[in-house]
Formats: structure tokens, sequence, C-alpha cells
């Protein structure tokens, strides 16, 4: 999960610098007296358009990040699901399929074994397989 953190961060911090750099050409544009020579505007820097820009942009900028938070949210809870092939049982993984025990030695290290659950066992009821004695028994 650190790699997954890493790219919100990254997501957000990427957003933070865009929305910071139109608030600063924005301020650079009525310094500079860009309208001025673009509509022949008095030559005066008009504080109160640049504040009202800032405020404006700060405004989409916060709910762009509350979206892009909840949307990322969203995401990395669905990435913790594990797919699971519903004919074959074979687990997806980096865009290969694995059997289950391919997935468990290569995913966790751990050795896999077989075994029958109780449900199963009183299901099949076969005679050489031995009732599993369960905790309600």
């Amino acid at each position: 999960m650190p790699k997954t953190k890493t790219s919100s961060e990254s997501i957000l911090t990427k957003e933070a610098i865009g929305f910071s750099l139109i608030i600063v050409l924005s301020w650079v544009t009525e310094l500079l007296h860009i309208p001025n020579l673009l509509f022949s505007e008095p030559h005066v820097i008009n504080w109160h358009r640049a504040l009202l820009r800032t405020v404006v942009i700060v405004g989409v900028w916060l709910w762009v990040h509350v979206a892009t938070k909840r949307v990322l949210r969203r995401l990395h809870h669905l990435e913790e699901y594990l797919l699971i092939c519903s004919w074959c049982r074979k687990v997806g993984h980096e865009g290969e399929w694995l059997t289950m025990e391919q997935y468990f030695g290569s995913k966790f290290s751990t050795e896999t074994s077989h075994g029958i659950c109780p449900e199963c066992a009183l299901r099949i009821q076969h005679p050489k397989i031995p009732a599993v004695p369960t905790e309600k028994q």
C-alpha cells in the first residue's frame, strides 16, 4: 500500500502545483498590465479583480481537491479486492492468472495445503473421509 499512498500524494501535489501556477499567472497578468495591453483598459492595477479571481480559483481548487481525494480513496478501496476467476478459481495478479497455490506462494511466501471444510465433508458424505469434528458438537 505504500506505493498507493505515494501515487495519491503525487497526484494531489501536481494538482496543487497546477492551481498555484494559475494563481501566480493571475497576479502576474495584473502586475504586468496585460489587460491594459490587450483591451486598452486603464493603466491601473485592479486589486479587487485580482483578489476575486484568486478567491474563485481557490474555491475551485478546494472543490477539485476534495473530489480527487474521494475518487482516489474509492479507487484504492477497489484495488484491495482480490480478483478471482468465477470458473476456475485462479487469481488475477499483476496481469497474470495464477492458481491459488501459486498466488499465496508468490505474494505471501506461504506454503499451502488442501483439506475439506466441515460443511463440504457433510455434503459429500464420502465413506473414506472421516467426519471432521466441529466446535459445536
